[in-house]
């Protein structure tokens, strides 16, 4: 039995690690292909070398996040590997790209983060959620409510709540993080001691969004540590004296950024989870978000791109007491690979 993983960026590489791990230790032959959506080996290079990720079998270098060019050089590998699934992660252009490939090729397609909303079809994301679930044979669901939601829209494919792979990267590797980062002693920082942002979604980095939203950030009255994207920095103009503006990191400095920190601000997907996970209150730069539990327990904040309900939200940003366990075990990549031999059988 093969598997194509279609990954493009940075989260989709973390998410492919205990993936990797779990279909070869089920003995299931994986072809790794990255599309080159995130080509810059800050985000890309950096995060194969940490983790120790098996090298990719197929590397497009695309250097592109338009899904109608990913298409025909994914469709050109499909052809020649010939897998029994495309196995594809989250909600990116990647990820859509990689399903209709494998649609017009006729091979199923399983879908790892299956069954999220954020109830804004503003975001490119949410398109592709709903387009690639649509399409999928196995859709692999980090909980219930992503469950549910998908059996609300009737969609064909088989349904399994496996948990979130990005749980199991975390759990793993947040102790390797703050044992071997020395990013805390670099900027001398103190556990506890500092916020950190990350901004990049696509909507916030048009200039008057994420002017306001760097207008909040200048109002806390802390340290603010923020690395950005490419695309963010290529944005910002004068920043705040209070926040300093870094390169983007490696996984195991942002983990160990992140997980150290006071508070997050962030509009990543993914970063509100793992804050969770750390136990770090998260303030999202959002409207809406695909992981609602966050929002209910009180561990995160939906503030869009108000700088006032921004810096009020950091200041009073606290973990409830009460903090029940979140999408999954650390065993979601076992499930998934489970499921493809099952399905295949």
């Amino acid at each position: 039995m093969k598997v194509l993983s279609v990954v493009g960026n940075r989260p989709q590489f973390v998410k492919s690690g205990p993936v990797s791990a779990a279909l070869g230790e089920a003995g299931i032959e994986e072809a790794g292909l990255h599309t080159g959506q995130h080509w810059d080996p800050e985000l890309s290079d950096v995060f194969y070398e940490e983790l120790r990720l098996p090298e990719p079998r197929h590397r497009l270098d695309l250097h592109t996040a338009d899904a109608d060019t990913m298409r025909p050089a994914i469709a050109e590998v499909l052809a020649r590997e010939r897998p029994d699934w495309t196995l594809v992660f989250g909600d990116t252009n990647s990820t859509r790209a990689g399903a209709e490939a494998a649609g017009d090729a006729g091979v199923p397609v399983a879908h790892v983060e299956a069954g999220l909303r954020s109830g804004d079809l503003s975001m490119p994301e949410e398109h592709n959620r709903i387009a690639v679930d649509a399409m999928a044979a196995l859709l692999l669901c980090p909980d219930e409510r992503s469950r549910e939601t998908l059996l609300a829209e009737g969609v064909p494919g088989r349904i399994e709540v496996v948990g979130d792979v990005m749980a199991d990267a975390c759990f793993r590797l947040a102790p390797i993080a703050r044992e071997r980062s020395r990013i805390l002693a670099e900027h001398h920082l103190e556990a506890g001691g500092y916020v950190v942002a990350t901004i990049h979604r696509e909507a916030n980095v048009r200039s008057e969004r994420l002017a306001r939203i760097v207008d909040g950030l200048g109002r806390i009255g802390e340290r603010v540590l923020f690395p950005a994207h490419p695309r963010t920095r290529a944005a910002l103009d004068e920043m705040p004296p209070n926040v300093e503006l870094l390169a983007p990191v490696g996984y195991l400095d942002m983990a160990a950024l992140v997980s150290q920190a006071r508070v997050l601000v962030t509009d990543s997907g993914g970063l509100q989870k793992e804050a969770y996970w750390y136990g770090v209150p998260c303030v999202t730069a959002r409207p809406s978000t695909e992981w609602v539990d966050t929002v209910e327990l009180g561990a995160n904040v939906l503030v869009d791109d108000d700088p006032e309900k921004l810096a009020a939200a950091v200041a009073a940003a606290r973990m409830p007491e009460d903090r029940p366990p979140l999408y999954g075990d650390g065993r979601a990549a076992e499930r998934v690979a489970a499921s493809l031999a099952r399905g295949h059988g």
